[in-house]
């Protein structure tokens, strides 16, 4: 069978494959970007219908191709629908080789040749380097806590999309990252009874001193900090760009009417059972927000700024009842709780990809993308490189690091 020969191909058409198009194209690299539906399709149906980006639009974009281009201004949040017109007009604008509606099959490196033979729905494709460029969140995960036949709903973050579509009654979220923040503040909004369950996390402040949180962990270095601190390696960041951008305060919304709870251990018999450290939980995040204020005021005042004082960001508000009174365990019943939404992340899946760079785990090992298999390059995973990875001008730059390292790989080939 006729291959299609090309110098790399790229698994994936959402902000990691459409960056490294851009960069390879910037190094003469021929490529094809493979993507199995459409371009950014996760944001398109695998987010809840009210979703808008963490970042303002002046820092979550590609450094060739800002916002404004499809109506949203430098501080606004998009929402979801127009970072998909965003993706849709990069690709475009960079003249983006993207296939959609071709699924990969399987990446297989060819005996004796400096080069892999790539299965897809499309035909066979043969290119010297494969990129991997999925992403993180691939296979939803519901950690196997309440049984399927249970009488209640149960739905992971990724297959929510507004408190309609949830029965009658209180519903549960299980996470209290970005997502199931979010998530939880929606449910209560409409109108829901709203029990959260809340674990190790960071809650930046959305806004400090005229400046947003982007911006401060910019200047302080953050985002380019490149290893997890030990024992940090599952926190979560919560935070949101919603209702204009607000700081995710536990305490808050717990004032507001939410239940807050610790983090979920088991289910027997209608009953859930909580780890006993909301307290801790709670009090670590309020920690970390503090932190970033300090380090703010001491960035102003030794660079001399003129930045507007915010005293009463320092105050932390008082400990709710959910707080002062933990709960170990609830009936689902007698709570009137109908319904369970997981916001408990997702696993990797490479199971098309046949070449020895997965440890136990199926995840990728690399560094900075780069693995010991000649030619297969990961793209798109959280501290590929930095903190910042995971955001679009992270994992631009992680791109544009790929591409230098293919163009430099083909001068060595070319030599023999």
């Amino acid at each position: 069978m006729t291959k299609n020969k090309v110098e790399t191909l790229i698994v994936g058409g959402g902000q990691a494959g459409l960056a490294m198009s851009e960069h390879l194209s910037q190094v003469g690299s021929s490529h094809i970007v493979l993507e199995r539906q459409r371009i950014a399709e996760r944001w398109r149906t695998e987010r809840w219908d009210s979703l808008v980006a963490n970042g303002p639009a002046w820092h979550d974009c590609f450094p060739s191709l800002h916002f404004n281009e499809v109506g949203i201004d430098g501080e606004d949040f998009a929402p979801k629908e127009k970072v998909v017109d965003y993706f849709e007009a990069y690709a475009k604008h960079i003249s983006a080789p993207v296939k959609c509606g071709v699924n990969v099959v399987k990446a297989t490196r060819n005996y004796g040749k400096p080069t892999f033979t790539i299965e897809t729905s499309d035909g066979l494709f043969e290119a010297n380097n494969v990129v991997a460029a999925t992403g993180p969140f691939q296979s939803p995960v519901i950690p196997p806590i309440i049984p399927g036949d249970a009488k209640i709903q149960q739905i992971h973050s990724n297959d929510y999309h507004n408190p309609q579509q949830l029965p009658d009654g209180a519903v549960m979220v299980v996470g209290a990252g970005s997502s199931g923040a979010q998530i939880a503040d929606e449910l209560q909004r409409s109108g829901k009874k709203v029990y959260l369950s809340v674990g190790p996390h960071d809650r930046p402040p959305r806004r400090y001193r005229g400046q947003d949180f982007v911006w401060w962990l910019g200047v302080l270095g953050k985002w380019d900090a490149q290893t997890v601190e030990a024992g940090r390696e599952h926190v979560t960041i919560s935070v949101s760009g919603a209702y204009g951008g607000q700081t995710m305060d536990f305490r808050r919304l717990a004032s507001e009417g939410m239940t807050l709870l610790g983090l979920t251990l088991s289910y027997n018999d209608g009953v859930m059972a909580f780890a006993d450290d909301l307290v801790q939980n709670v009090s670590d995040g309020d920690a970390n927000y503090l932190s970033v204020l300090n380090e703010a005021d001491e960035y102003i005042k030794r660079n001399g700024l003129d930045l507007p004082e915010e005293s009463d960001a320092h105050i932390i508000g008082p400990d709710p009842h959910s707080m002062t009174h933990p709960i170990r365990s609830i009936s689902l019943i007698k709570e009137g709780i109908t319904s369970v939404v997981w916001a408990t992340g997702y696993a990797v899946n490479y199971d098309w990809l046949d070449a020895d760079v997965l440890d136990a785990q199926g995840k990728p090992v690399h560094v900075r993308g780069v693995t010991n298999e000649p030619g297969v390059y990961f793209l798109g995973l959280p501290w590929q490189s930095r903190r910042g990875s995971a955001f679009i001008w992270g994992v631009w730059h992680d791109a544009k690091f790929l591409a230098d390292h293919i163009a430099t790989q083909r001068l060595y080939r070319n030599r023999v």
